[in-house]
């Protein structure tokens, strides 16, 4: 198994994954996957949805094995959550 290094600095990697998201992403994947995760590679702006990080991670890195991953889900600034947790609004 071969290890990936990071080609971008963790600042440089976290504006591009957002820009990509916001820019490309968004649009096509926010109706309906309320709570998904977006895996997106940095280099090629390909992505995939799943309700889990590995699933979707597994398709991206078959298509494209030097992925530069970032993940975000969707309708939330987080990924995962610690500690307590506030009621929604509906």
């Amino acid at each position: 198994m071969t290890v990936r290094q990071p080609r971008y600095s963790k600042e440089e990697f976290a504006r591009r994954g957002d820009e990509i998201y916001e820019s490309q992403v968004r649009a096509q994947v926010e109706e309906g996957n309320h709570g998904k995760i977006v895996a997106i590679d940095l280099e090629t702006g390909d992505f995939e949805v799943d309700a889990r990080e590995i699933a979707a991670c597994d398709r991206l890195e078959a298509r494209h094995p030097n992925a530069q991953i970032w993940i975000v889900r969707i309708g939330s600034r987080h990924v995962r959550r610690f500690g307590g947790r506030t009621k929604r609004a509906v």
